[in-house]
């Protein structure tokens, strides 16, 4: 058994309900009486996206899981399709969920289909203040310090993130 984050993003329709289902299909995933985490939900500009994508709502949960990191991705896929995630040729296109592994305890890979941890955490301050929420203490594999000392290095060129007062509970 492992923890595992997931960073979840919603920026079409009622993007809480979306956030919200997304946390309840993803407890179902988790070790039964295991642990299971939620972060507050922040509103943050859409980055690389086209130029009228609407505002992300960003959240994390950490959840036990008894599985492989590549069973957990299926498993992430069919919960955003099932929520009507169109995967298209065009990168970045707004969507009613998105499902990003960040971790899956200790384990590194780096292939076509699945890169642990995720690549670019350490960039996104939309993934991180969530994140921190969390597990401030954590030192991801193959880093040297923690998520909350890499979230106090980014750049502050960036509007600070929005926490909203309603949370995935």
């Amino acid at each position: 058994m492992a923890l595992a984050g997931i960073a979840l993003g919603s920026n079409l329709g009622d993007k809480l309900a979306y956030l919200r289902d997304a946390t309840r299909r993803l407890q179902r995933l988790a070790v039964a009486g295991g642990e299971f985490r939620c972060s507050l939900v922040y509103r943050s500009e859409p980055k690389h996206c086209q130029s009228d994508s609407p505002d992300f709502f960003n959240a994390v949960v950490e959840l036990e899981y008894d599985g492989s990191a590549f069973d957990l991705l299926k498993a992430t896929r069919r919960i955003e399709e099932s929520m009507g995630r169109l995967r298209g040729a065009e990168r970045n296109a707004p969507r009613t969920i998105d499902l990003d592994l960040l971790y899956v305890g200790e384990e590194q890979c780096a292939t076509d289909e699945l890169e642990l941890p995720h690549p670019r955490i350490n960039e996104r301050r939309f993934v991180l203040q969530p994140l921190v929420d969390i597990r401030p203490h954590m030192v991801l594999p193959g880093e040297m310090v923690t998520v909350a000392e890499q979230l106090a290095i980014l750049p502050h060129d960036e509007p600070p993130l929005e926490a909203l007062e309603q949370g995935l509970a």
